[in-house]
Formats: C-alpha cells, structure tokens, sequence
C-alpha cells in the first residue's frame, strides 16, 4: 500500500467513526425503548388484570350481600315459626275439631302455611332430617338413642328444626342419633 491509500483510509475511517458510533447509540436507544415499552405493556396488562379481579370480587361481595342480607332477620323470625309449630302441635286432637276453636286452629295453620310460603320465597328452606344420616355440617347430634330398628349415625328424633339460606346454613337441626344396642 502506498502512503496516500494508507492516509486515505484513515481518513475513511475517521470519517465514519462518528456515523457509527451514532448508528451504535441509536440502536442502543431503540433497543432501550422497546425494553421499555415491553414493560409497560405487561404492566398494563397486569393491571388490567387486577381491575376485572377487583371487579369480580365486588360483583360476587354486592351479589351475596343481597343474597344474605336478610340473614339476621331470618334467624330471629326461626323463633317465631318455632314457636307457631310447637302452639300448633300443642292443640289436643278433639279441640281441633270442636267447632268453637275451629276457626282458631284454621287461622294458625293458615299462618303456619304462610310463613314457610315467605320463607320459600326468600331462599329459606327446611333442612330434612328424619330418617337421615347424620350430617355435621347440617345437623347438631344433642343425644345418642339406642334404636334396634335404625341403622347407628342415622337421625332417628328432630328437637329442632335446622334451615339453610340459599346455600348457606341458617340454623343446625338439633337431632338424636341412633346408636347400636
């Protein structure tokens, strides 16, 4: 090579060292800024995300406080269908059939009938038990019975009757359980 070629790439290369370094900085940066935009991208997404999970969280909360709302005042009134049963089932056999208490005894089983038509209509229903395994999540054992006629864990007496709201327990049936003689 002669000293003007050598001189002349030189200054070629002198030249092009800033374009370069340019180019190298310039893609340097875009290289950054999609790092940067990829990131905000799955911040948003994830915060997307969030939103639609805190909004399904307050859809089902406000859902099922409609729903149970009424929890409380079902409990207390449980009192008073309890109260309008045992009445009932304390009338002897011949005043239900005398005409002066007729009228008595029509009115409050009317009510009693009226009662479990709002209880139905609000989501309240009798939990079965007679006859039934016993269920800890349903029933309240209060007593074992030795039974030679049902089969041990099966319910064979209802102290109390137990309701469930929706698909909620309201109140434990309180029941005997029979047991091996």
């Amino acid at each position: 090579m002669t000293e003007n070629t050598q001189t002349d790439l030189r200054e070629d290369t002198a030249e092009g060292a800033p374009e370069v370094a340019e180019h190298d900085a310039a893609t340097a940066r875009i290289a950054e800024l999609e790092r940067q935009l990829a990131d905000a991208k799955q911040a948003v997404l994830y915060a997307q995300a969030e939103v639609q999970n805190v909004r399904r969280r307050a859809e089902k909360e406000a859902g099922d406080t409609r729903a149970y709302a009424v929890t409380n005042f079902a409990r207390d009134i449980l009192s008073v269908a309890d109260n309008l049963g045992r009445g009932l089932q304390a009338i002897p056999a011949e005043l239900k059939g005398d005409d002066r208490f007729k009228g008595l005894v029509t009115g409050l089983e009317a009510t009693g009938r009226e009662l479990d038509a709002v209880f139905g209509r609000h989501g309240i229903a009798r939990i079965e038990a007679m006859g039934q395994p016993l269920d800890p999540n349903r029933h309240q054992a209060m007593v074992e019975l030795p039974s030679a006629d049902a089969e041990p864990g099966t319910i064979v007496q209802e102290m109390q009757v137990g309701y469930t709201i929706k698909d909620r327990l309201l109140r434990p049936a309180l029941v005997a359980v029979a047991k091996a003689q």
